[in-house]
């Protein structure tokens, strides 16, 4: 008997986060897509003072405006130097267009002159799982680091180039895309998500296939 299918909708744009998101759930029974196949559906407005409203914004209205079972995540870069900047502007940090880079280099030019030992930092992923209907529950990852004095690293996205990992001993940009799914904060939260898809609706599409027999 063929294993059936369950459509799931990443509430992103970002390829880059799709593609470590599905590398992460290819051994789940589930149809991917992302926002790219709902190109009429309206943009998803971020307007949330923290990771966790955007996160749990995105997956709630993505859901509903799909009819799908959405996963949307929200990612914040807390620098202890800069009392917590970026935070939940790391992605805009540079300006509303502001690119990859744009955004490091900001960075990299407020932290200038801050000795190794003060350069700690963290990301945190808050992840949101909604079904059709705009119920949410939230899980979260974290990774701590610290804030490089230049780019490191050719691979990743965002602030992977300037982000280093002490047990590692390298950035996240130095690392394979395997390696990173291993330890990143994206990564964490992903596999507490992984066992809410199992339990909500994977197991909910089992028992209803039974309950129909």
């Amino acid at each position: 008997m063929n294993q059936v299918v369950e459509t799931l909708v990443l509430g992103t744009g970002n390829r880059h986060k799709a593609q470590e998101i599905q590398a992460l759930l290819a051994d789940l029974p589930l149809q991917i897509h992302t926002l790219a196949d709902f190109p009429d559906i309206p943009e998803v407005i971020e307007d949330g003072d923290t990771c966790q409203a955007n996160a749990i914004k995105k997956a709630r209205e993505t859901a509903m405006l799909t009819g799908h079972w959405t996963l949307a995540d929200d990612t914040g870069l807390e620098v202890k130097a800069l009392g917590g900047r970026p935070g939940v502007y790391a992605a805009r940090y540079a300006g509303a267009n502001a690119t990859y880079a744009d955004n490091c280099r900001k960075l990299l030019t407020e932290m200038a002159g801050i000795s190794a030992d003060q350069r700690g930092a963290r990301f945190v992923t808050v992840m949101a799982l909604s079904d059709p209907q705009g119920n949410v529950e939230v899980v979260e990852g974290v990774l701590s680091g610290n804030i490089t004095e230049t780019f490191y690293g050719s691979q990743g996205f965002g602030y992977d180039p300037i982000f280093s990992v002490a047990e590692v001993g390298k950035t996240l940009a130095e690392m394979s895309l395997t390696e990173k799914n291993q330890i990143s904060h994206r990564a964490r939260a992903l596999q507490q998500a992984k066992e809410l898809l199992k339990c909500r609706l994977l197991s909910a599409s089992s028992s209803g296939r039974s309950a129909a027999r």
